[in-house]
């Protein structure tokens, strides 16, 4: 029986990953704030647009000159000029004039509509006959429609998106507020590891979790920063801990986590300055053997070893804690993609814990069915077979074919 410290439900770990902090800020560049994280709420420093435009091309008038008109009794006006594109004309409109107008031209002065161009026609080269009648403001935008001056465009947490650029980029920002991309530590202990480059020995395998665990992280917008693989021993470990929180913003090691003769992580958490135990152990299958501390305010992980556990505490825990170092809005809510299917298979679970299944999704004529993918949690292939994973609450026995259940896809970009 292993014997954790201080074994943790889910919800209790959730909550502890939300007391952690954002882990900075900077100011970037507007071409390089895509995927970024406001840190402040940007407010509008002008009118958007700041001019009443038309959104058609046509003509712009009074639009009480246009009442009544129809196709057997057009209205009739004197065109006295036409928009230029990106200039302010000294044009106004009086009562029975139309002045030409191309769509984003600004209106001139004293109209208050367009009328569409497939509604008009010209009698002479001054004289505009229109066969609908318009409402005021039809066909325009006004100044403000899109933001105030003032008012909230964007959230403080909001991942900026491409649209969100296009504002920022419309109302002259040069540079965006945002928070730091997480900077996430990896090593990778034991002395059975190598590096992917070397063919390994009897009973060697290559270091697969510094690259699963790296793209995750660069996934969710962080750096990874590899510190290499140490062996089994306290002080090499300790060294290389004490390296990575100085060059990071947390500090995840896979390996060594459990409670083995060689297992140190544990122990060398506890050699760092103001660390306190969050969790050691969480009541999930795969993934119990996973420590989560604070040294200095920074998170300290300890992963489990086998690359499909370590992996799924990565997306079902560390996922929420990138998001919440990196100050995103949705923090403290699940980021994964849902999805409902109907499950092909029995699945079964013991009480007490919380099961992780990995599961493969297929279309069967109307449906999306999930179909589980049973392994052991040192087998890479469960994880490259499957789509995403299906929880089973610590409370429930097991799950069973045909019923329907949510699939989390796993995150991808």
């Amino acid at each position: 029986m292993e014997a954790f410290f201080k074994l943790k439900t889910p919800d209790e770990v959730f909550n502890t990953i939300n007391g952690f902090s954002p882990v900075g800020e900077e100011a970037v560049s507007l071409e390089d704030a895509f995927g970024r994280v406001l840190n402040v709420n940007l407010t509008s420093p002008e009118d958007l647009p700041d001019f009443f435009k038309s959104t058609m091309d046509g003509y712009a008038v009074q639009a009480r000159n246009t009442f009544g008109a129809t196709e057997s009794l057009p209205a009739l006006l004197e065109i006295t000029g036409e928009v230029s594109m990106g200039e302010a004309d000294n044009i106004a409109v009086e009562s029975g004039q139309a002045v030409k107008i191309p769509t984003g031209g600004m209106l001139p002065a004293d109209a208050d509509g367009v009328v569409m161009i497939e509604y008009c026609s010209l009698l002479d080269e001054k004289t505009l006959e229109i066969s609908r009648a318009i409402s005021p403001l039809e066909n325009t935008i006004q100044p403000g429609d899109d933001f105030k001056k003032g008012s909230v465009i964007l959230p403080a947490g909001k991942h900026l998106r491409p649209q969100d650029l296009g504002v920022l980029a419309g109302l002259g920002f040069l540079e965006v507020p945002v928070f730091r991309k997480p900077k996430v530590a990896i090593l990778s202990t034991g002395d059975e590891m190598v590096p992917v480059s070397q063919t390994p020995g009897p009973g060697e395998v290559r270091d697969i979790n510094r690259y699963t665990l790296g793209a995750l992280c660069r996934n969710m917008g962080a750096v990874p920063i590899y510190m290499g693989i140490c062996s089994d021993y306290f002080e090499p470990l300790r060294e290389m801990v004490e390296k990575a929180l100085m060059a990071a913003d947390t500090v995840w090691i896979s390996g060594g986590s459990s409670v083995g003769t060689r297992d140190f992580t544990l122990k060398v958490f506890e050699t760092l300055p103001d660390f306190e135990l969050q969790a050691h152990g969480i009541s999930i299958s795969p993934g119990k053997p996973t420590i989560i501390g604070r040294a200095g305010g920074k998170p300290v992980i300890g992963l489990p070893g086998h690359p499909a556990s370590a992996f799924v505490v990565a997306e079902v825990f560390m996922t929420r804690m990138l998001r919440t170092l990196s100050g995103a809005m949705d923090a403290g809510h699940d980021v994964h993609t849902v999805k409902r299917a109907i499950l092909k298979r029995n699945i079964p679970s013991s009480g007490g814990r919380e099961d992780y299944v990995r599961v493969r999704l297929e279309k069967d004529d109307e449906n999306l069915t999930a179909i589980p993918i049973f392994g052991k949690s040192g087998l890479i292939s469960t994880l490259v077979e499957a789509d995403g994973l299906v929880r089973i609450d610590m409370n429930t026995e097991g799950l069973y074919e045909n019923d329907t259940v949510d699939v989390m896809l796993f995150s991808h970009a």
